[in-house]
């Protein structure tokens, strides 16, 4: 399998306190990982070295096969899809659905003078019905609600059919059959062998979808686990992590966390 990511005793430092690692990491091709911690434990942080949106302080952060800081990130961009509540503000509420997913091609936000041929147009409309958001096509961007939103962006991270997606707490602020509609899109999203490497970032262990393969587990900005899901997200590294006693339950691929009575 080829390497898609692979961070090498990395750290980032901001003024002076280490916010991240030193750690290292690999995901390849046919994994889906969730990178999941509390807050402050440096998912943001990571998600933004693996997005080519900042660079290390330390280290070596290779994104398909291409080294920060050593490589051309606007060429590197457009191979990674990624979706985060920055790219939900940036868009204009008057912006249709399909334009908002079409303008991905030329990773921009906001239609203005580029044209678009037939093969664009098929392509979003093809990603908006996976993501049962075809009928939302000619709807004002700003009209959605937060689980319409997230699908939006998840069609338009897809359209220039990247070869890594990143995405960053995808079913935060949904409620539960908002929840539950995106979680079962993002599993049949894993387990389809077209689909490009994922790594999702989360704080909740029920926002995991099925067909999820690894976790890295984070706290204070280093690592506590990682590895298969099921190796990682044990009672164990979940309190060590979040810094309280947590019970773990699996049941039908989904995961479970709440803290234990007593």
């Amino acid at each position: 399998m080829g390497q898609v990511l692979e961070f090498k005793d990395v750290s980032v430092i901001r003024d002076g306190r280490t916010i991240l690692g030193p750690l290292s990491w690999k995901v390849t091709e046919g994994e889906c990982w969730v990178v999941l911690g509390p807050n402050g434990a440096g998912k943001s942080t990571l998600f933004a070295l693996a997005g080519s949106l900042i660079h290390p302080s330390k280290g070596e952060v290779v994104i398909l096969e291409s080294q920060l800081g050593k490589t051309d990130v606007f060429e590197l961009r457009p191979r990674i899809g990624i979706t985060s509540t920055a790219i939900v503000e940036m868009i204009p509420e008057d912006e249709s659905v399909i334009d908002v997913v079409m303008t991905s091609a030329y990773a921009i936000v906001g239609r203005w003078q580029e044209s678009y041929d037939l093969w664009d147009e098929s392509r979003a409309l093809s990603l908006l019905t996976i993501l049962g958001m075809r009928e939302f096509k000619e709807r004002n961007f700003g009209t959605l609600s937060e689980g319409e939103k997230k699908r939006a962006l998840i069609a338009r991270a897809l359209m220039p059919n990247p070869e890594l997606l990143l995405l960053d707490e995808p079913a935060a602020g949904l409620d539960l059959g908002g929840r539950e509609d995106l979680l079962r899109r993002l599993n049949a999203l894993a387990l389809d062998p077209a689909s490009p490497v994922t790594v999702i970032v989360t704080h909740h262990v029920e926002e995991i979808p099925r067909g999820t393969t690894h976790c890295l587990l984070l706290s204070d900005g280093l690592v506590v686990a990682q590895g298969a899901l099921a190796d990682v997200l044990t009672s164990p590294n979940l309190s060590t992590a979040y810094g309280i006693s947590v019970e773990v339950q699996a049941e039908g691929g989904r995961y479970f966390a709440r803290a234990s009575e007593g």
